[in-house]
């Protein structure tokens, strides 16, 4: 019987490493990530609906380059909250204080539950893949051998990632001009961010991004 042909589940990931907060993918393309806020569209007047629309269409009009904008929604996680309130109840000596307490987380947990409250999370995703030149050997790279390779490597990361930079400020600025707010993501966060995208049946503590929703 022919052996079947396994293969583990990152090889049909296209991400070499995430590094400074960029996603290097195998084909040397390179990934800026860009968490945003969200608007009260609807509480704006008619004049400021039509602004927002039209810095918007200005903003998508700008652009030379592709992005993606991808919504992440998920059921409320309030093991965090829940987990705060239960460390206050331990600190907290009043006994009419802590019949009050435990009624509230109790009363939280069921409306949560009863209400199925979804999360929305906004991502902006910036590209930029560079030329691909293929360089013929030298006598040279072959004596120096993977010692050149690593530094070529860092060189071309540091070139690629000050274009990825220019563009990912033009987004930035652009949604800012709209009036949302952005913050870019850091190696955890991005790391995060994927192993949710990967384990969707996974409940882990949620991006914790409070200078986007403080501001």
């Amino acid at each position: 019987m022919a052996q079947a042909n396994t293969k583990a589940s990152q090889d049909f990931v296209p991400v070499e490493e995430i590094r400074d907060g960029i996603v290097v993918l195998k084909d040397g393309g390179l990934r800026g990530i860009v968490i945003a806020s969200s608007l009260n569209f609807a509480l704006k007047s008619a004049d400021e609906q039509n602004a927002i629309i039209a810095q918007f269409q200005n903003f998508l009009n700008s652009l030379e380059f592709s992005i993606q904008i991808f919504i992440q929604s998920r059921e409320l996680d309030i093991r965090p909250y829940v987990a705060l309130l239960e460390k206050q109840l331990e600190n907290t000596i009043d006994d009419l204080m802590q019949i009050q307490i435990r009624e509230y987380i109790e009363f939280v947990k069921n409306f949560v539950d009863a209400s199925n409250i979804m999360t929305k999370n906004f991502f902006i995703v910036v590209p930029y893949s560079p030329p691909m030149v293929r360089q013929k050997s030298n006598p040279l790279s072959r004596a120096l051998g993977r010692k050149e390779s690593i530094e070529q490597k860092t060189a071309n990361f540091e070139e690629n990632l000050s274009q990825l930079e220019q563009r990912m400020a033009v987004v930035e600025q652009g949604l800012i001009r709209t009036g949302v707010r952005v913050i870019k993501l850091n190696t955890e966060e991005v790391i995060e961010l994927y192993y949710k995208i990967f384990n969707p049946g996974e409940q882990e503590k949620p991006i914790q991004l409070s200078s986007v929703a403080a501001q």
